[in-house]
């Protein structure tokens, strides 16, 4: 085999089905409409008047407006900008207001929906099969005696996939974040799910401290991992595809709160701060690097081999390793 045919793009990985963030909860009001774009496709997200959120395919099935741009919210439902016909939000068309009767098949396209853990989550699978996993419920998302989210997000020239890969490539964190300690991590799985541990050693002024990093991960999309030790993190980590070569990546920090109020700076701020700075270190990496389908691995490279495997489950089309 020439070298070159161990190249490929990572444009070429599909984009993999599963649940993935296409909004953020309390940046969608009841009554409003977003366009957004995810999985290469054109959406709209909106609320309805009650608060329940939907996912629509953007255009009208009518004559192709797209919902976005005019269309809004009455009751539970949507109306086009174009000729305002009403759709409920499980994508049936309710009213055409100069219409006797409604067409057979008249149903905007529609994702399914789940709102969770301060995100709103769509869909996508490319079979068209229902959703065949949850999202898990994080309590401490919602719990009063947790901070208010510290978030961030970026916009990634790179697959999903290649994103998933850093964490279990051990080696990476000394070359590129200047970490001396390599993690070891243990990892177990099930189905969808995938768990992975870290014990780590941090050193401080008043002696070593033990802690750990704790990462469970729901699908390609989306993700908590626990820091523990000396001020305990929850990251809320989601990552969704743009189209095959692009995603949006949001991360959510939240921490205990002190006699009730936001830790502000001091070691909780420096805890975030860090891992935003890890982030910023990997993008250049990712956004310059060539996807090899057979990689060559030697033996502390960590299980890339085997995340790989289980990324399988997610795609539809034959090929993604």
């Amino acid at each position: 085999m020439a070298a070159h045919e161990n190249l490929r793009p990572a444009a070429s990985l599909p984009v993999p089905n599963g649940w993935y963030a296409v909004a953020v909860s309390d940046e969608l009001a009841a009554g409003e409409v977003k366009a957004v774009r995810y999985f290469g496709e054109e959406l709209v997200v909106f609320r309805t008047e009650s608060g329940e959120p939907a996912v629509f395919g953007a255009y009208c099935p009518h004559l192709g407006a797209h919902f976005g741009h005019g269309g809004r919210v009455e009751g539970e439902g949507l109306r086009c900008p174009f000729h305002g016909w009403r759709f409920g939000t499980d994508g049936g068309c309710r009213e055409i207001p100069y219409a006797k009767r409604i067409p057979q098949g008249a149903s905007a396209d529609i994702y399914a929906t789940v709102e969770r853990n301060g995100f709103i989550f769509a869909w996508h699978d490319l079979e068209g099969r229902d959703p065949w996993y949850e999202i898990p419920e994080v309590p401490e998302a919602s719990s009063a005696d947790w901070s208010t989210p510290d978030r961030y997000e970026w916009t990634v020239r790179a697959h999903g996939q290649e994103l998933g890969e850093n964490g279990v490539d051990s080696a990476h964190f000394r070359f590129v974040h200047g970490t001396q300690n390599v993690p070891v991590t243990e990892a177990d799985e099930d189905g969808a799910y995938r768990h992975a541990f870290s014990p780590i050693e941090m050193k401080t002024p008043r002696g070593d401290v033990n802690g750990g990093i704790d990462s469970h991960q729901a699908g390609m999309g989306f993700a908590t991992t626990r820091f523990t030790g000396i001020c305990e993190t929850l990251e809320l980590a989601v990552t969704t595809p743009v189209d095959a070569e692009h995603v949006h990546v949001r991360y959510a920090f939240i921490q205990p709160r002190v006699e009730g109020k936001d830790p502000v700076g001091g070691v909780a701020g420096a805890i975030i701060r860090d891992i935003v700075k890890q982030m910023n270190e990997d993008v250049p990496i990712w956004e310059n690097k060539s996807y090899l389908t057979r990689p060559i691995l030697c033996d502390s490279d960590g299980p890339i081999a085997d995340f790989r495997r289980w990324c399988q489950q997610f795609y539809t089309q034959a090929g993604a390793e």
